[in-house]
């Protein structure tokens, strides 16, 4: 009777389930003849382990496939762990010895931390569920199978939490350690902050999920289209109005310091909100770190019940939602705006005004500017693309355009050239940042399709100069301007403005080189999500090796004496070894990956 049990629940699961999914089944042994019936595993489960075990997978073979480059990431990991832990722990050490202000300080940069990135976890969220849920060839299996919408949407938002949340965390761990040493808590303060931390990050993942849906549901709407435009157009509005309403007060520093401390605290008197889950997660540490557990403890229950109620709502009713808006973005052309700019006109075979701009670069081969326009429109259609491209730039841009608050008191050439160098770092990390998210996967985003381009007349070696040579001028009309415009705001001479302007583009060049190279070495043809891609070996190796070039790169240029006008007897070295860096960074990875493509297999 057991055996003929175990046959039937077998059979059913075979019916319901893929051949893949079915192997993982039989590996659960769930029967419970003494009840009558067997209890069949939970679809939930069984992606959860599914996915697991072929992480852990990849894991292993990423350390099989280059024990010297897993080692090169291991130490850049924890460098700057320990790194990020001494800048934290000396600087709140330093703000501490205040008299009398050291504790609020502290408590108010905690607010205004977590804060803003409670902002930020809900843009990543955001861009990441739309991705994962609607832009996804996984997803889209997973709807074939007899498997409810609810449990897809709720793998896919465990997905996306934590895709979104990693770098948090590992942002903020050095952090709260270096804040507990300082304090001096008690052992029992870091499980709890890992608790709180645990809620927290699931509340912006439910809001992120919620506007992803509402933005894939309603995103050809031209009626959502116009109020988009009209809320871009009253944000600009606002900051300009601000821009002029605040006039940068040159004697600010010459004021009394605590004169400048208050106008510094009632500017972050937003991140006091007793509505944002920020303030619960900062309150709840900062009462149990001062011993107050009563009031931290009704914090931390807060979190919990918002988490809980949010939470819940989202694993139990987000499910009908997320296929209603799936099946509409399916149904849709694309699945980005329709505004018809960039193709031609609807019904027509009229080229399109990017078309019309490429046909007028007539020195330009044929091919090329069809690929450019190709690679363009892609990217156009795809919105998380060019939306988390315009947050990486507008962040810097907020950044840059902020110098004017404290431009007029830099009298020091010292300073001025700290700042403008500490903006340079700014823009190529963020630059780093750029080119691995989205120059990386340009050629693993190709997919299978790639036989087709390689059997071409143009070719696979061509295909990828002609993407490395319109990532690289794309990256770099949007870098040189920033650059350009910090150090106008920074009131340097052009001759330095010129001097800086020359070494972002020599990073420019030397970062997409290593993006577009290293994608090559490392594709990953059969993943169509641009995350997971650059999460993969090839996308880490790419940020640690942009990162450990940025970093050498301004230690050489400072030591050089800062400039080319510096008489340093270095200058000149420096400046050697740095083109010498740049050509080795840029030049080698495309050589490689050029060298590959005459053996590559799809």
């Amino acid at each position: 009777m057991r055996e003929r049990r175990l046959r039937i629940h077998e059979r059913t699961i075979v019916s319901r389930f893929s051949s893949v999914a079915v192997q993982k089944i039989r590996g659960y042994r769930v029967p419970v003849p003494w009840l009558g019936a067997s209890l069949k595993p939970s679809p939930l489960l069984l992606l959860l382990r599914t996915n697991a075990i072929h992480s852990w997978r990849r894991l292993l073979a990423i350390r099989q496939q280059s024990r010297l480059l897993s080692g090169m990431i291991g130490v850049f990991v924890a460098g700057y762990l320990v790194l990020a832990f001494e800048l934290f722990f000396h600087g709140m050490k330093f703000i501490a010895k205040f008299p009398g202000l050291g504790a609020v300080l502290t408590e108010r940069l905690l607010y205004t931390l977590f804060a803003f990135l409670f902002a930020l976890l809900l843009l990543s969220n955001l861009v990441i569920a739309y991705t994962n849920l609607f832009r996804n060839r996984e997803t889209a299996f997973l709807m074939t199978l007899p498997v409810s919408h609810q449990t897809i949407f709720r793998w896919k938002f465990i997905e996306t939490t934590i895709l979104a949340s990693w770098a948090f965390l590992f942002l903020i761990a050095p952090l709260l350690a270096a804040f507990g040493l300082v304090r001096g808590v008690p052992w029992h303060f870091y499980p709890l902050t890992v608790l709180l931390i645990g809620l927290f990050i699931i509340l912006p993942a439910v809001f992120g999920a919620v506007l992803a849906i509402g933005i894939g549901r309603h995103l050809d709407r031209k009626s959502f289209q116009v109020v988009l435009i009209l809320l871009a157009i009253v944000l600009l509005a606002f900051a300009a109005f601000w821009w002029k309403s605040n006039p940068v007060d040159d004697d600010l520093l010459d004021r009394r310091t605590l004169e400048a401390l208050d106008r510094l605290l009632a500017k972050t008197r937003f991140t006091m909100f007793p509505f944002l889950p920020s303030y619960w997660l900062s309150a709840a540490v900062l009462q149990w770190a001062e011993g107050i557990f009563r009031n931290a403890t009704f914090f931390a229950a807060v979190l919990l019940s918002n988490t809980l109620f949010f939470g819940s709502i989202a694993f139990t009713r987000f499910g009908h939602l997320f296929y209603n808006t799936a099946s509409a973005v399916q149904s849709r052309a694309n699945g980005g705006f329709k505004f018809h700019l960039f193709s031609g006109e609807r019904n027509s075979h009229r080229p399109g005004l990017l078309e019309k701009f490429f046909n007028g670069l007539t020195w330009l081969a044929p091919d090329t500017r069809a690929l450019a326009v190709k690679d363009l429109r892609m990217f156009w259609r795809d919105t998380t693309q060019w939306g988390q491209s315009v947050m990486f730039f507008g962040l810097l841009g907020a950044y840059i355009i902020n110098l004017r608050n404290f431009t007029h008191q830099l009298s020091s050439p010292f300073w001025i050239q700290a700042v403008a160098f500490l903006n340079l770092g700014a823009c190529a990390f963020n630059l780093a940042s750029v080119t691995t998210r989205f120059v990386f996967p340009q050629f693993s985003l190709e997919g299978r399709r790639l036989w087709i381009v390689g059997m071409s007349p143009m070719g696979l070696p061509r295909v990828v100069k002609i993407k490395y040579w319109l990532a690289s001028t794309l990256s770099l009309a949007v870098t040189l301007a920033l650059v350009t415009l910090s150090c106008y705001l920074l009131q340097m001479p052009w001759t330095d403005v010129a001097f800086f302007g020359a070494v972002i583009t020599i990073m420019t060049f030397t970062l997409n080189g290593l993006a577009v190279g290293l994608g090559v070495i490392y594709p990953n043809v059969k993943e169509t999500n641009p995350n997971k891609i650059v999460s993969g070996f090839g996308g880490t190796l790419c940020f640690v090796l942009s990162s450990i070039y940025i970093i050498a790169s301004l230690s050489l240029l400072v030591l050089g004496g800062g400039g080319y006008h510096s008489h340093s007897d270095w200058v000149f070295v420096s400046l050697g070894v740095f083109l010498g860096l740049s050509l080795l960074i840029g030049w080698l990875p495309m050589k490689l990956g050029l060298r590959q493509l005459r053996s590559f297999e799809v």
